[in-house]
């Protein structure tokens, strides 16, 4: 098998691209991927600072390596989720990924804010990934504000939003499809979100971590067993691989065709927000979602302070 572009032997074959490239020409084609991604969308410019999520893992490494290599103002966040031995090994594997290419880096941690996710998961009884996630986002947002970064980037790959879309698409969540896209823009409360590699799939950003000798951490989250967003995953890949290029097909409609649409019935539809009482984020009621889970988690681990106190 011949590189199309310089037609050495090639190293990674794209059936959804009809193609297979060389280890060299691979890089540049994902670049280009990359880039196209930022520009059809207006993510963000060279000129603007943006703060890049870093869990870790494969996806949220190589992205912050493949935008400063392109030239943009990048900086890492880290949040520490506090998860014994899990979230040990994936603050090391950024920090040193940080400190090997020079990068800024800030980290936050669960456990000052009283919201250690073990201590999360022992108060709640609902699953755990909702109130994790939910949690993310709160300081991604709350970050990105105060540090006064122009937008918040993580990798999600278009694996993860044909997922996602399935996914909402089965419950026909008009909120969660109107938003959804490469780019969310800011607006009361609210940092600018984007995902610069929504054009890549998960093999090739996994095929570009690897040629780039990418330290990630792989372990799966020991709370997310059952999670149906990679049952998802695995149904729309036998897809892919029965119809190799549906899964960009499919969330390209969805962005020219489909999102206009639900942007509609949710403009007519949408909640009205207003600051939190308590830490001012952005929420359709009184107090917000991560505020209530603290008070829970901050009750439940003072009891026993109180009943030596009795």
């Amino acid at each position: 098998m011949k590189c199309k572009r310089c037609k050495a032997t090639a190293v990674v074959a794209l059936p959804s691209h009809h193609t297979a490239f060389c280890a060299s020409c691979f890089r540049e084609f994902f670049a280009r991927q990359v880039q196209r991604g930022i520009e059809s969308h207006r993510l963000f410019t060279r000129e603007e600072r943006v703060l890049v999520a870093l869990s870790g893992g494969k996806d949220s490494l190589a992205l912050m390596l493949e935008l400063a290599r392109q030239g943009y103002d990048v900086t890492g966040l880290h949040i520490d989720l506090g998860i014994p031995d899990s979230s040990v090994a994936a603050r090391g594997v950024v920090e040193r990924f940080c400190a090997r290419h020079g990068f800024p880096l800030i980290i936050r941690e669960m456990a000052k804010e009283g919201l250690a996710i073990p201590d999360v998961k022992a108060r709640l009884r609902r699953p755990i990934c909702s109130a994790c996630g939910k949690i993310k986002r709160h300081f991604f947002n709350k970050t990105a504000l105060e540090e006064g970064y122009a937008a918040l980037a993580t990798g999600h790959n278009l694996d993860d939003e044909v997922a996602r879309l399935f996914s909402n698409t089965l419950r026909w969540d008009v909120g969660y499809l109107s938003d959804q896209g490469p780019r969310l823009d800011g607006e009361d409360g609210f940092a600018r979100k984007v995902k610069p590699f929504w054009r890549l799939s998960e093999y090739e950003t996994a095929t570009y971590a690897f040629l780039e000798d990418i330290e990630y951490h792989y372990s799966p989250c020991p709370y997310s067993q059952g999670a149906s967003f990679t049952f998802h995953k695995g149904l729309l890949q036998r897809l892919e691989e029965a119809m190799p290029g549906r899964k960009l097909g499919f969330y390209l409609d969805f962005l020219e065709r489909g999102r206009p649409v639900f942007n509609r019935a949710e403009s007519r539809e949408g909640p009205v927000l207003a600051p939190c009482e308590r830490c001012g984020y952005p929420t359709s009621s009184g107090v917000c979602g991560v505020c209530r889970i603290r008070e829970a988690v901050r009750e439940t681990t003072s009891a026993p302070a109180r009943e030596e106190a009795l």
